[in-house]
């Protein structure tokens, strides 16, 4: 079995990876340069540390995940800052020991994870669709563990892997989530709140519609989660023309000509970040039966 043991932790969790081949789902052994499976299904590691389990048939496109556009507004909104404050306070509604691990699903350059591994010093999986992501993200972070696969079909760990599982921003699956979950586990789910960059959607979009998500989020976790706690994260920020140009690139898809110049001529804009953060606990029994995701945006 594959014990990936070796990212930031004191004492380390021991976190089984399977094979992700359909009807196989046998542990991963490591060996020189790759893992294979008892079936002789192997994956090689990359030369950055990640592993490329995304089966030929789960793509969605030739180049699926984000744009090179969009991971790179991302990147550089993320590196000034504008989100710390947003991730210090989601930080602050969990508990990890340093012999637990945590998973972020959909976890894009890896930027959330890393803030809630360094917290905790804990062990610290992300997993994404993306292998350009991922590589950016091992890249970056290489004392975590990184996997590309399709979170939508199947989670290529071993059941109750881990303490703490997390959906920011991203697609979820409640009966894979909670598979990986330990009994006593957290999934932590963030979303963006009604009033979440209004000023700057008033602006571009040319109306600030305040859309509630939670409900959603709650039904789409039913049966299988129960909401435990609900906040509210939110700060005004002041925008530069590039914060502003990055903030909407990076949370928008496919924005009309119109609206592309509407936002190619804002210039300085105080606007809101505002986040719903929702801390669900398992309220029933593990399925392996398959669901389909929710998109939040």
């Amino acid at each position: 079995m594959v014990a990936l043991g070796q990212g930031t932790c004191e004492t380390a969790a021991v976190v089984v990876l399977v094979c992700p081949v359909r009807g196989c789902r046998r542990p991963l052994a490591r060996g020189a340069g790759r893992l294979a499976c008892r079936r002789g299904h192997s994956f090689d590691v990359a030369r950055s540390g990640y592993v490329n389990l995304l089966q030929p048939q789960e793509r969605q496109s030739a180049r699926p995940g984000d744009s090179v556009a969009i991971r790179g507004a991302r990147r550089r909104f993320q590196a000034r800052g504008f989100e710390t404050p947003l991730m210090d306070a989601v930080a602050g509604l969990l508990s990890l020991a340093p012999t637990e691990a945590v998973l972020d699903v959909g976890c894009g350059e890896g930027h959330h994870l890393a803030v809630l591994a360094a917290r905790f010093r804990c062990e610290g999986h992300g997993i994404d669709i993306s292998l350009a992501a991922i590589d950016a993200a091992a890249r970056q972070h290489p004392g975590l563990h990184w996997i590309v696969a399709n979170a939508d079909r199947f989670l290529p760990y071993a059941d109750a892997s881990f303490r703490v599982v997390a959906s920011i921003t991203a697609r979820r699956n409640a009966v894979e989530f909670r598979r990986v979950l330990r009994e006593d586990g957290a999934l932590l789910v963030i979303v963006p709140a009604p009033d979440d960059l209004i000023e700057l959607r008033a602006a571009v979009l040319g109306e600030g519609v305040m859309r509630d998500r939670v409900a959603d989020v709650v039904e789409s976790l039913a049966p299988l989660f129960a909401l435990a706690r609900r906040e509210r994260l939110r700060r005004r920020a002041h925008f530069d023309a590039e914060a502003v140009r990055d903030a909407m690139v990076g949370s928008y898809r496919g924005l009309r000509a119109s609206q592309r110049g509407r936002l190619a001529s804002l210039g300085d804009l105080d606007v809101t970040l505002s986040r719903d953060a929702l801390l669900f606990r398992p309220s029933a029994p593990r399925s392996r039966r398959a669901t389909r995701p929710r998109r939040d945006r």
